[in-house]
């Protein structure tokens, strides 16, 4: 399930969301009560669950940030695709409501119990400690190494991102009172996080809560900001500063952990230990190369972080009616370093749309609608500029940016079939 969610931006570009999505349902479809509203953790080419990690519904491997990565997987991918079964497919729906509802409380997720809950939870009869299925079924971590604790932040984060991706699917149903609810709780979620999870002594967050239900330890806690629930500033600034002296120092890391390092720097402003990160992964003597986690994920990282190629989703809290118009706007961001003179990519698929997208260092963009109807294109670059020059003239740029980058951007109908060019005249 976590495979599946992090690969899905890159198999997207790659032509195979047909394939993803059809994935994203299998894991959805198999959500159960009689397996306390897991599905399954991995599923083989015949939809049925691996062996090696289930026996029956009582006795199987799950790590319980799953379920909220692969709704968040699953909002993201309607973005991209427009595909209105994430929408409206029953099945979809049930995964989605079961998630942030019965398997919440199955699991004794919710801030009022996360905190005290105990470790091992949901039993079948009696404890045996030998039996791996009993400690491992309803791991509240993708830390498969430590049993010694009873929720790490990672749990937290994916809920966070969980919660959110509810929200807004709910407000693209028009279903203002449970879109409402969860945008309190992924902001009840943050909070929680940013303000209980904080160790203002060490100036880092903590990683877990220790069998005694006290915090401890001060990881590296990469899913801070891959999904997005640092507070900007001195927070994620901190989770930044020790990837990057992991990264600067060489520290051994699990390939499953750093393929998300590209796009995490990409996102975060630091394009240059990006572009190393992507040479790393891909460089032929690289151990494990071949695990596929790491080629999606270089590939998502390439079309997302280095060439900034985005689709503006609704903001949470705005109406349907301005969430659906968002929809349609594709942001791109150029983000290539000096190694790097131009870059392009062709037939990036954006929901009812195909484009080319090219970019000449940081100070040219060009944009071609391919196939498909007229879209919003708000071309972005690095920078704080009055004007920018669309196809030779002079258009009024407007300033964007997140997570503390400064950007300048033009918005512009790009018709079927046309061609379009930004400079930033410097």
């Amino acid at each position: 399930m976590r495979d599946t969610a992090h690969q899905s931006m890159g198999a997207h570009f790659l032509g195979l969301e047909p394939y993803t999505r059809n994935m994203l349902r299998r894991f959805a479809e198999n959500i159960s009560e009689s397996k306390d509203w897991c599905s399954y953790w991995e599923i083989n080419r015949a939809n049925l669950p691996a062996p090696i990690d289930y026996k029956d519904d009582a006795q199987f491997w799950y790590n319980l940030p799953a379920n909220f990565d692969v709704l968040d997987a699953s909002y993201r991918m309607y973005v991209w695709s427009g595909d209105s079964s994430y929408l409206s497919d029953p099945v979809f729906q049930n995964f989605y409501r079961r998630t942030v509802h019965d398997y919440v409380d199955r699991w004794d997720l919710s801030l009022e119990h996360i905190m005290t809950r105990p470790r091992i939870m949901n039993i079948r009869g009696h404890l045996d400690p030998a039996n791996r299925f009993q400690r491992n079924r309803g791991i509240p971590s993708y830390d498969e190494a430590n049993p010694d604790f009873v929720v790490a932040v990672d749990q937290l984060a994916a809920q966070y991102a969980g919660f959110l991706a509810y929200a807004r699917l709910a407000q693209l149903r028009e279903d203002t009172s449970e879109a409402n609810e969860f945008l309190m709780r992924a902001s009840a979620v943050k909070s929680f996080v940013n303000e209980t999870w904080w160790d203002k002594k060490s100036g880092a967050y903590y990683s877990r809560v220790n069998l005694d239900h006290r915090l401890e330890g001060h990881g590296l806690n990469l899913s801070l900001l891959y999904y997005e629930v640092a507070q900007d500033g001195e927070k994620s600034a901190a989770v930044l500063k020790s990837i990057l002296e992991t990264v600067e120092h060489r520290e051994r890391m699990g390939v499953e952990g750093q393929s998300h390092l590209p796009e995490i720097l990409y996102r975060y402003g630091k394009a240059e230990a990006a572009y190393q990160q992507i040479l790393d992964l891909t460089r032929e003597d690289k151990d494990r190369r071949e695990y596929p986690e790491i080629s999606y994920a270089v590939v998502g990282a390439i079309v997302n972080g280095l060439m900034g190629i985005e689709v503006e989703s609704p903001e949470p809290g705005k109406a349907f009616l301005d969430a659906r118009y968002v929809e349609g706007s594709v942001v791109t961001t150029p983000r290539l370093t000096s190694q790097t003179e131009w870059a392009e990519v062709d037939q990036v698929p954006v929901r009812a749309n195909q484009i080319n997208v090219r970019h000449e260092g940081l100070r040219r963009s060009e944009l071609q609608n391919v196939k498909g109807p007229s879209l919003m294109w708000k071309a972005c670059f690095p920078g704080s500029f009055a004007t920018l020059i669309l196809d030779g003239k002079a258009v009024q740029a407007k300033p964007a940016g997140k997570h503390g980058e400064v950007l300048s951007c033009a918005s512009i109908d790009v018709g079927s079939g046309d061609t379009k060019s930004v400079f930033t005249g410097k």
